[in-house]
């Protein structure tokens, strides 16, 4: 399902200079049946794809809204059952990549493989094709509630409009991570997400702040709004934002948008790729660049004082 990717050096130039980005706030509403469910991704990639974005995403584990007409009294059987959607899951994105010419992050949908349950980002392209990104970092809910598995390799893609990657929530919060595809190229981190409260939104946001800053990247985050009653889903803390480095090229405080926090809605901006070459090499400060790989090869001296 997914195709094994070059590497490049950093600096590689992206077909396209300006990207136009479309982060999904989605609104977690409870429905009957997955005709509804379909409705309403429609209703919002024709919201999304009226103002002709390269790349739309959608937040993590969204399909959980599918649970609200599923039975969940068994919540570790339930979220496992969310796997018997997958293939109306996959073809309908397919579809609509295809249909408005664009890539979708399709937020991430649980998925068993090889009998490990996955939290898997797929990525849709114009063409038709499906990537994959697991989440490699799981919360405690994840782990203790849904017994699920961590994933095991990050991958970066090669598209028209630039080389990306997808780091699912959590995984925002390791800086190896966006190190490691920023060392490999990538221009935009596309991170769906789904908080239930403030503070672990403003954990998930500060840290995309951080990456920008840390590896002169944009950083794509959105997360799920709304509720469903269904154990954890109860609560929602959800707001997109498109993230700049923070330096003069770019947006003063380092958003070129974001959203209402809470609303069913849909933030849009235009980056510019080029800016990125330009100041990995002539930044006011160049980190991606300056990190002294010796130095993190040595071990850290302790002292007794």
């Amino acid at each position: 399902m997914t195709t094994p990717i070059q590497s490049k050096s950093p600096d590689h130039k992206p077909v396209q200079q300006t990207v136009r980005i479309a982060a999904v706030q989605y609104l977690l509403r409870s429905i009957k049946d997955w005709d509804e469910f379909e409705n309403q991704v429609r209703f919002v990639m024709k919201a999304a794809g009226d103002y002709k974005p390269q790349f739309v995403m959608f937040p993590e584990i969204f399909t959980t809204q599918l649970l609200s007409f599923m039975d969940t009294n068994d919540l570790r059987k339930a979220v496992r059952g969310l796997d018997e959607f997958t293939e109306r899951y996959t073809q309908l994105f397919v579809e609509l990549a295809k249909q408005w010419g664009m890539y979708i992050i399709g937020g991430s949908h649980p998925t068993i493989t090889d009998g490990k349950l996955l939290n898997t980002a797929y990525l849709f392209s114009p063409e038709g094709q499906i990537f994959t990104q697991d989440k490699i970092h799981l919360t405690r809910w994840e782990k203790e509630k849904w017994q699920g598995d961590p994933g095991q390799h990050v991958r970066v893609f090669d598209t028209a409009y630039g080389r990306i990657s997808i780091l699912i929530c959590y995984d925002i919060e390791f800086p190896e991570l966006a190190r490691m595809v920023c060392e490999q190229g990538a221009d935009i981190i596309f991170v769906p997400s789904c908080t239930d409260d403030k503070q672990g939104f403003w954990r998930v946001r500060y840290c995309c702040h951080a990456r920008a800053i840390e590896n002169q990247v944009y950083v794509a985050v959105t997360g799920t709004v709304g509720n469903l009653t269904v154990e954890g889903l109860g609560l929602h803390f959800g707001q997109g934002a498109i993230i700049t480095p923070s330096d003069f090229p770019f947006a003063r405080d380092g958003v070129a948008a974001e959203g209402v926090p809470n609303m069913e809605q849909i933030v849009i901006a235009d980056v510019d790729l080029s800016k990125l070459v330009s100041n990995r090499i002539n930044g006011t400060t160049i980190p991606l660049y300056d990190k002294r790989v010796s130095v993190y090869e040595t071990d850290v001296e302790v002292i007794q004082a």
